[in-house]
């Protein structure tokens, strides 16, 4: 597959700071060569980078960016076992900004797999330099983040996908249909909650040696610099405000997406946090309950988004595994759903990690952490209903429906940056609820992006990058 595109330098000033962006190049891929493998880097080779390379075994891996030097051999192996290209001609970077300086001109496609501060700036290089982005949720680490990379993806001629597998799936457009073709009556609050507790407690623990084979320069990357220690890699780093966004940006975009898309949310005017157990400055809580106050849209009105997640607060149970996973009792649950469980025993509506309840006025429909089991509660009247007409399309999956787009030489996707930004800053909002504290409501200017009742914590919608680490 060849690429015509010429190698440009990167511009000298941040774009997030300056606003100004590199003039967006041509889509290096075309229908002509539609039929040709997609040569893709994978950046960040841990777990869930793994089921990117299993969606893309039919493309060209010709590059991996790991901070970890045990990684590669497992990616190689997989090469090896999947028949994938040669192992030996793999070309492995500990640094983003070295790859595409050495390659970015031969390459078509990125995906990125990386903790969530590592998200925006290599995607926004990839898309300076004509390259087609998957990125994993949220898609960005802060809201001036999801503004640039928005701004950015309509100036560019690229593929941009969030990795927001359920957006592709049945349950959320079957989600949509029903609401718009109104079988629950206007919906005017929505209850999500989470089974993870990814925050913490208590000072940061004290320094370690970095472990053998890792890079921790890089892996810290634009965030402020701090030395190793417990609590924070490979997973951990979810509960921590300098590198994650706790247990909404693990889970909230997958969860509030059905919220977010079938009742057309857009800027809500305050967020509060109503709950929180746990957190620091530093850290996020291991339990919550946060509120969106989002206005009358059009015919909808105005709507109240809750937010549950991890330790309820009486329990004196604790996170399990290192997907700090809270068990059975010990969860954070909706009152509204432990009443319809009670009266519901066999729909298994708390049988997921995660769910939604959407309650409206004829009505309440329930779906999963990603938009399955999607049924208007009890199943009986599910079955009693009938279905609305299928008006929107069915994707074969979030990995086919970018690769398909990157190889047509297509900027539409099922989750284009224009979306995936908008989702990923609704759901962050409820971390500036969070800093804020408990029963401080944030007042929120949407379009002019910034709190106007708190401006301290302005200084969180938008963090400056370390020294040597900009677009």
């Amino acid at each position: 597959m060849k690429n015509h595109l010429s190698r440009r330098s990167f511009v000298k000033q941040s774009a997030l700071a300056a606003g100004v962006f590199a003039a967006a190049p041509f889509n290096i891929l075309h229908a002509a060569n539609a039929g040709e493998k997609v040569r893709f880097v994978q950046i960040g080779g841990g777990g869930r980078a793994m089921s990117h390379l299993a969606a893309a075994v039919n493309e060209q891996l010709v590059g991996l960016v790991e901070v970890d030097d045990n990684r590669p051999a497992v990616v190689k192996k997989w090469m090896k076992d999947k028949q994938q290209a040669d192992p030996d001609k793999l070309q492995v970077f500990t640094d983003y900004r070295r790859m595409f300086d050495k390659i970015g001109k031969d390459i078509d496609a990125v995906f990125i797999a990386t903790p969530n501060h590592h998200h925006a700036l290599p995607a926004m290089i990839a898309m300076q330099l004509g390259i087609n982005v998957y990125c994993e949720k949220p898609v960005c680490h802060d809201i001036a983040e999801a503004r640039a990379m928005r701004a950015l993806a309509a100036k560019s001629k690229v593929a941009t996908q969030m990795g927001n597998q359920g957006h592709c799936e049945d349950g959320y457009r079957k989600l949509c249909e029903y609401i718009w073709a109104g079988v629950i009556g206007k919906v005017t609050e929505t209850h999500s909650w989470t089974n993870r507790a990814n925050g913490g407690e208590g000072p940061r623990p004290p320094k370690l040696p970095v472990p053998a084979g890792m890079h921790w320069d890089e892996w810290i990357g634009p965030a402020p610099y701090r030395d190793f220690h417990d609590d924070i890699h490979p997973h951990e780093w979810h509960g921590w405000y300098d590198f994650g966004n706790g247990s909404i940006g693990n889970m909230g975009c997958h969860v509030l997406d059905g919220v977010y898309w079938a009742l057309k949310c857009d800027h809500p005017t305050s967020i509060e946090a109503e709950q929180l157990r746990g957190g620091s400055d530093e850290r996020y809580p291991t339990g919550s309950r946060v509120r969106w106050d989002v206005p009358a849209r059009g015919d909808m009105p105005a709507l109240k988004v809750y937010w549950y997640e991890g330790l309820n607060e009486k329990t004196t149970g604790k996170p399990q595994g290192t997907l700090r996973a809270v068990k059975g009792d010990d969860r954070n649950l909706p009152a509204i759903l432990l009443e319809l469980r009670a009266k519901y025993p066999d729909e298994g509506l708390d049988a997921g990690d995660s769910g939604t309840l959407y309650v409206g006025e004829k009505g309440v429909i329930f779906t999963g952490t990603y938009g399955d089991k999607m049924h208007i509660v009890p199943y009986e009247k599910m079955r009693e209903t009938t279905a609305p007409d299928k008006t929107l399309p069915r994707p074969k999956s979030v990995f086919a429906d970018f690769l398909d787009a990157v190889r047509e030489g297509k900027t539409e996707t099922s989750v284009p940056f224009e979306y995936g930004t908008r989702l990923t800053e609704f759901a962050i909002l409820g971390n500036l609820a969070m800093k804020a504290g408990l029963n401080k409501k944030v007042v929120w200017d949407g379009p002019n992006m910034k709190v106007t009742n708190l401006p301290e914590l302005n200084a969180w919608v938008q963090r400056p990058y370390r020294k040597g680490w900009k677009v």
